[in-house]
């Protein structure tokens, strides 16, 4: 048997040369392949060091002194008188900056709406606005705030430059506040200006924890065994010096999430004692609450970062959905709408008399778009009401 040697090194040197490729591939994107790859593999692997050691809380502590630049920023507005009522259900801040006057007035008049949930739903919600002050070249919206907060009373600013990098400030902000000037609200819950929250579902479901004693509460979009990025290209760069090891605590989503009273108490204490400069909130509240022993819970219906599909049967179990800005009066409308909300709940009830893949109804249908199809409720015949008993069901499947 010969062996043609040439084929041989023809072989080898296609093989060396692929090989050199690739290693070269990977020298000049080596920081976004460890991002994007090897970090997620070795930042889960290191989960569970992360979350049951104290090395990393006892790397990033430091003296009260020092902390103290963290948190004694000066008030320009202020509602120490706030939480008067003795029983507040929930404490409710929304982080939002200066200049976002719309998306304000949109949640004060749609699920922030205090004077609502206390007579439609019974409970005493608190919702306020955490803020830093503007930019320089903002500097007359300053005098705009002041005239918004003459006008609602929910503004809550320090005298800290409202920014991304300063999100962890605005944190602090809420612990402290809350500590100092309503401790006896039951829950806390931060939020972004641009999400919608399900009011009603949101204060029934907190009714009931709340009825049942739980404490180290702590529930949200829960995300585990996150690295950090390294890549100096994106609006979430963490650099070693600032966290050095591979992967964070666990931690839920900023958009929304809510704590007990008990766990409110134990991050303010751990803020006293933390260093703050990471700069990503929601992964410094990971941080504190790993050094005060709470882990966070999932909840499905919290929706995190993301946008909650419109789905009836989603719609009605739904506590927060992010990335609503235009439609949050739409959303409302739904949530509040008593009629919708029993037919939405016993749709599973009515038998479908007819099936089309026409969009076009006729007077008289009444309709409710669930993503993949529209389910159409007909008024019988000789009905004068419309009710759930004798509404007939038409699926109508969008082209």
């Amino acid at each position: 048997m010969f062996v043609n040697c040439r084929r041989i090194r023809r072989c080898q040197y296609v093989q060396l040369m692929t090989t050199c490729l690739v290693l070269s591939v990977m020298m000049v994107c080596w920081e976004q392949l460890d991002s994007n790859f090897f970090s997620p593999v070795k930042s889960y692997s290191y989960r569970y060091l992360v979350n049951r050691f104290t090395f990393i809380n006892k790397s990033l502590t430091i003296p009260r002194e020092q902390a103290r630049r963290f948190s004694d920023f000066r008030y320009l507005l202020d509602h120490s008188d706030k939480c008067a009522d003795t029983d507040v259900l929930l404490l409710l801040f929304v982080k939002t900056s200066p200049e976002n006057i719309d998306r304000r007035n949109a949640i004060r008049s749609t699920w922030g709406n205090e004077t609502y949930i206390q007579n439609a739903l019974g409970a005493t919600v608190k919702v306020v606005f955490a803020l830093g002050r503007p930019a320089a070249e903002q500097e007359e919206g300053g005098t705009g705030l002041v005239h918004e907060d003459r006008l609602h009373r929910d503004l809550i600013q320090q005298d800290f430059l409202d920014s991304f990098h300063n999100l962890t400030l605005k944190l602090i902000l809420q612990f402290h506040w809350m500590h100092t000037r309503c401790p006896h609200a039951r829950f806390l819950m931060t939020a972004d200006d641009d999400i919608f929250v399900h009011m009603p579902n949101l204060v029934s479901y907190l009714r009931d924890v709340s009825s049942r004693g739980v404490t180290d509460f702590w529930v949200g979009r829960v995300h585990r065994g996150a690295p950090p990025i390294r890549s100096r290209d994106s609006k979430y760069y963490v650099p070693y010096e600032m966290y050095q090891w591979m992967v964070y605590p666990d931690y839920t989503a900023g958009a929304g999430y809510v704590v007990s009273r008990d766990v409110a108490d134990k991050i303010y204490q751990a803020t006293l004692t933390l260093n703050a400069t990471i700069y990503i909130d929601d992964v410094f509240m990971g941080i504190c609450a790993n050094a005060v022993g709470v882990s966070p819970q999932e909840h499905v219906y919290f929706a995190g970062e993301g946008k909650a599909p419109y789905h009836m049967c989603i719609y009605d179990q739904m506590m927060t959905s992010h990335g609503h800005v235009e439609d949050i009066h739409h959303l409302w409308e739904a949530a509040t709408n008593l009629q919708e909300r029993e037919f939405v709940k016993g749709q599973n009830k009515w038998r479908v008399v007819a099936a089309d893949i026409t969009s076009v109804l006729s007077v008289g249908h009444r309709c409710q778009n669930t993503g993949a199809h529209v389910l159409c409720f007909r008024r019988q015949r000789g009905k004068k009401k419309f009710t759930m008993d004798n509404a007939q069901v038409y699926l109508v499947v969008l082209r």
